[in-house]
């Protein structure tokens, strides 16, 4: 990640919660410690935040806490091409009429373009795919209540009376922040919170997530394995992460990245 994108992801956490510490700060930039010190010392140089032990704070603290985790338009562009790749297998998994829940997220957000072909009921908490559908596409679309969180363009409630608990699903499509042998992992507690509501609303949990996620963890869990049905990753899983999730019985789908692909995407 080049400085001025860490920049942007460190000063985003900055201002979402009252106080970010470093090792959280290196979990969302995929960076060193030394690098991400170095980071803070000259955004507190600049008087973007404040410079404190452990961590940093907002010079300008706001009174809604928002969510850890890389916006939206940071990570759209990471991956792109596996993250396509993946989005069309995940569609090709669905029939007309079904009723299926998208998580919010940049790799589920790669199934709108292929569902332009399919009629199915989709509940999404994510604006950027409920828009595309609206406008693109014949697909129902149901949104829940709650509040909207503009980095990660998505909407969550900590309230269980809200629209989810009357939806079901035959699948629930997700992404996360890593996937290790304890189980899905996610950054924040109110994304866990979430996730779960909408986890339990469904028979079939699907992840999509490209093959860096396998390398990433947090320090959350939102799920076991043995919750997970499928996986969804793109041609450069390594085998023992393969294993990994064939011992917890867990589906694997590798979804191949065509050479123009990933030709377009390193141009």
């Amino acid at each position: 990640m080049h400085e001025n994108e860490r920049h942007r992801v460190i000063l985003s956490a900055v201002e979402a919660k009252p106080f970010v510490s470093v090792a959280q700060m290196v979990e969302m930039t995929e960076s060193s410690e030394a690098t991400i010190r170095r980071d803070i010392a000259t955004l507190h140089m600049q008087k973007k935040l404040r410079r404190v032990r452990g961590g940093a704070e907002s010079v300008a603290p706001t009174a809604v806490t928002g969510l850890l985790g890389r916006p939206f338009s940071v990570n759209q562009s990471k991956y792109a091409a596996q993250k396509r790749a993946i989005g069309r297998a995940a569609v090709d998994l669905l029939e007309d009429g079904e009723s299926v829940i998208i998580n919010g997220g940049t790799t589920t957000f790669q199934m709108v373009h292929p569902l332009a072909t399919r009629r199915c009921q989709v509940f999404t908490n994510s604006f950027p795919i409920a828009e595309h559908l609206l406008k693109q596409t014949k697909n129902t679309v149901v949104l829940p209540g709650g509040t909207i969180y503009r980095e990660q363009n998505i909407i969550l409630s900590p309230f269980d009376n809200d629209v989810t608990r009357n939806f079901y699903a035959r699948r629930m499509f997700m992404g996360c922040q890593g996937i290790a042998p304890l189980g899905i992992m996610e950054p924040d507690p109110l994304v866990i919170q979430s996730e779960q509501k909408l986890i339990g609303q469904a028979e079939e949990v699907v992840i999509l997530a490209d093959s860096s996620k396998f390398e990433m963890r947090s320090s959350l869990i939102l799920c076991p394995l043995d919750r997970v049905h499928t996986v969804i990753t793109d041609d450069r899983v390594k085998d023992a992460h393969a294993a990994m999730l064939e011992s917890a019985g867990v589906k694997l789908i590798v979804a191949p990245v065509s050479a123009a692909e990933e030709k377009a995407e390193a141009g």
